[in-house]
Formats: structure tokens, sequence, C-alpha cells
């Protein structure tokens, strides 16, 4: 029963990470906490081991993104790159932190966590572009058949925000997509489409440092990883294959709505 319950969260997980660039984890860490430590359907599961699963897991959502998105030619590798650098050293420290949490602690956290990144999805549409960025920071380009992009950001900006989106992957096992794909949108102007490419390829890059590290922790559950890996790398693909075809519009406003269930679902089990 565990492993089919890990396998339908895995697939879910790639499917909505890839989608909409969140990397998975935001999807898979609430699904495994519930049905482990509330429903008892899942044996062991500790915030540290689940947190160890879903980063291993975004190993694979985000080669299998990647590799999808690099034949439309969408991921800005020398952007997703810079990024990566400046996430290291918050995710090795995340993960770090993430060891002297307990269940309670764990879901307070990340219950609010929730919530802030329901709010971000829910006012992203809404707030305009800041240009300052762009302006003040190195400008990239990128042409596809709707015209030329321009956009841009200051380097130590980018390496202190990426810091605090490395943090947040390292402690609570998330992709930072969901975080750092608002931020190029409205902070970079990135294009949409560059912006849900570039975030899964540092997504990538960056679990292959949040599993080495949460490795070296014993944080990581091989045996749950059999049904989770092969069900999210089959996720990650039906979602970039979608990111191409549909407007994501009404599966970012259901998330939304799921993100703050969730966020407070988790605070209330904090808090009985």
């Amino acid at each position: 029963m565990e492993w089919f319950i890990l396998a339908i969260s895995g697939l879910f997980s790639g499917v909505v990470g890839a989608l909409v660039g969140l990397g998975g984890g935001v999807i898979l860490v609430p699904a495994v906490l519930f049905f482990g430590t509330t429903l008892a359907l899942i044996p062991d599961i500790t915030p540290q081991s689940v947190v160890g699963l879903s980063v291993v897991m975004m190993i694979f959502t985000g080669l299998s993104s990647t590799l999808s998105y690099m034949k439309t030619k969408t991921v800005d590798f020398k952007s997703g790159f810079i990024f990566f650098i400046g996430s290291i050293p918050g995710t090795i420290l995340g993960a770090w932190v993430n060891r002297g949490l307990d269940l309670p602690s764990f879901n307070l956290y990340f219950g609010i966590l929730l919530i802030i990144l329901s709010t971000l999805l829910l006012v992203r549409d809404r707030l305009k572009p800041v240009k300052w960025f762009v302006e003040n920071g190195k400008k990239r380009t990128f042409t596809d058949d709707k015209g030329t992009y321009i956009y841009g950001y200051p380097i130590w900006f980018a390496l202190l925000l990426t810091f605090g989106v490395g943090f947040a992957s390292g402690l609570f096992g998330i992709g930072g997509g969901s975080i750092i794909v608002p931020a190029m949108i409205l902070l970079f102007l990135f294009p949409p489409h560059v912006a849900v490419a570039t975030s899964m390829f540092m997504v990538f890059l960056s679990a292959l440092v949040n599993s080495a590290t949460h490795m070296s922790l014993g944080n990581i559950p091989w045996l749950y990883t059999i049904p989770v890996i092969p069900a999210a790398y089959i996720g990650a693909k039906i979602g970039a294959s979608l990111n191409k075809k549909l407007n994501s519009n009404t599966l970012v406003f259901a998330l939304r709505i799921v993100l703050l269930l969730l966020g407070v679902r988790s605070i209330i089990a904090a808090l009985m």
C-alpha cells in the first residue's frame, strides 16, 4: 500500500512541478507527511526522511524537465548556473538546520512557508514588473517566434536571492522554483516559459548538492525512492509536455488554494 501511495504522490509531484516550475517538493512533502504521520500508512516517516526523499526525487524531476525543455531551447543555462552557485551554501545550511527539527516544529514552519508561497502565486499576476534590476544588472536576450525579450539581473542580488532559495530547499525539501520563478518573472523580467525551464535546470543542479548533504546526514529512505523516482520522472515529462500546450493559469489558481489549505492544515497539526 505504501509503495502505491508513494508512486501516486511522486507522479503528481512530477507533473505539477514541471508544469509550473516548482520542482515538486511542495506537493510530495505534505502528501507523504500526511499519509505517513497522520494516517500512519507509510512506516518510519520523519521530517528528515521525507525531506531526504523529496530532494532525491527532484534530481530526476529536474533532469527529466530540463531534457524536455532543452528541445524547445528555453533553458538559460548561464543564468541557471549563476543561480545554482548562489544556492549551494544555502542548501547545505538548510539541510543541517533540518536535522534539529521535530515534527511539530517542521509542520509549523512548513505550513507558514506554504501560506507564503500561496500568497506569492496569488499576487504574482497582479504585481507590476520591476525594471530596476534589468536596468542595473547583466542583460540577457531571448528570441522566439513571438519576438525578442530583454531581461537581466545584478549578479550580487541573484546570488543573495538564491542563497535564501537554497536554504528553504535544504530545510524543507522543496525545489525552490515556487520562490525563484515569480522573482525571475517580476524582478528580472524573464519570459515565463524561460523562467520555468531555467528554474527546473537550477532545481536539478541544486538537488544534487541537496541530496549529497542529506545523504551524509543519513536522511534518505532509500527503499522509498524505488516507487517515487520512476513515477516522478514520468510525471515530469508529462508536465513539461503539457507546459508547451496548456495555459497553466488554471492549474496555478488551483495550486494556490491547495497550498493554502495544506499550509493551514500543517499549522493546525503543529499546534494540536
